[in-house]
C-alpha cells in the first residue's frame, strides 16, 4: 500500500507545485545567464510533469503489474538520464555560442546605460528622422566609394576599348600591307610570264 501511494502521489497533477529556485522578488535584477538557467530548469520541470509515473506506468501495465518496484527504478533512471542529457545539450550550445560571456556583456551594457544621462540613440524621438540621420552619413559615403569605384572602371574600360580600336587599325593596315605585297607579286608574276613568252626562240 505504502507503494501505491507513492506511485499516486507522484502522478497526482493536483499536488502544490514547488517554487522554482530562480524566482526573485519583484523590481530584482537578475543576470540573463540565471534568467537562461531558471528557464531550463522550470522546461524540466514542465516535461517531467508531462511524462509523470502514472502515464509511463499506462504504457506498461502488464510489467508494472508484474513488477512494481523495478518499473520505479526505471522510470526514475530514464528521468534522470534525459534531464542530464538535456542540460548537457544545453551547455555545449551555451559553450559553443559562448552565450554566458555575451549574456554578461549585456547585462554590463544595460547596468551601464542606467546612469547615462545625455540623450539616448534618438535624442528627437522621432524614429524615421534619427534613423536617417544615423544611416545618411552612411550611405552617402558608400554612394561616393560606389561613384568612385564606377568612374576608375569606366576609365579603365575606356582605355581597354582605346586599345581595341588601335588593334583593329593595326590589322587593318596588316591586310592592306598583305593585299598590296599579294598584288605586287601577282604583276610581277605577269610580267615574268610576258618576259618569258618574247625571250622564247620559236623553233
Amino acid at each position: 500500500m505504502a507503494e501505491a501511494d507513492c506511485v499516486s502521489e507522484a502522478a497526482d497533477p493536483e499536488a502544490p507545485e514547488e517554487s522554482s529556485p530562480g524566482s526573485v522578488s519583484p523590481g530584482t535584477t537578475i543576470s540573463r545567464v540565471k534568467l537562461l538557467d531558471t528557464m531550463v530548469d522550470t522546461f524540466l520541470e514542465k516535461l517531467v510533469a508531462a511524462g509523470s509515473y502514472q502515464k509511463f506506468t499506462d504504457c506498461y501495465k502488464r510489467f508494472h503489474q508484474l513488477q512494481p518496484e523495478m518499473t520505479q527504478r526505471i522510470y526514475d533512471k530514464f528521468v534522470s538520464q534525459l534531464q542530464a542529457s538535456i542540460r548537457e545539450e544545453i551547455s555545449e550550445i551555451k559553450e559553443e555560442g559562448n552565450l554566458e560571456a555575451v549574456l554578461n556583456s549585456l547585462d554590463k551594457i544595460v547596468e551601464e546605460g542606467k546612469d547615462r544621462k545625455e540623450p539616448a540613440w534618438r535624442p528627437s524621438g522621432i524614429p524615421q528622422r534619427d534613423l536617417c540621420s544615423a544611416l545618411a552619413p552612411y550611405f552617402l559615403q558608400q554612394r561616393d566609394s560606389l561613384r568612385h569605384h564606377v568612374q576608375k572602371q569606366e576609365a579603365k574600360n575606356q582605355e581597354l576599348a582605346n586599345a581595341v580600336m588601335a588593334g583593329r587599325e593595326q590589322v587593318k593596315e596588316l591586310q592592306w600591307r598583305v593585299q598590296a605585297r599579294q598584288q605586287a607579286w601577282q604583276a610581277l608574276h605577269r610580267e615574268r610570264q610576258e618576259l618569258a613568252a618574247v625571250l622564247r626562240i620559236p623553233e
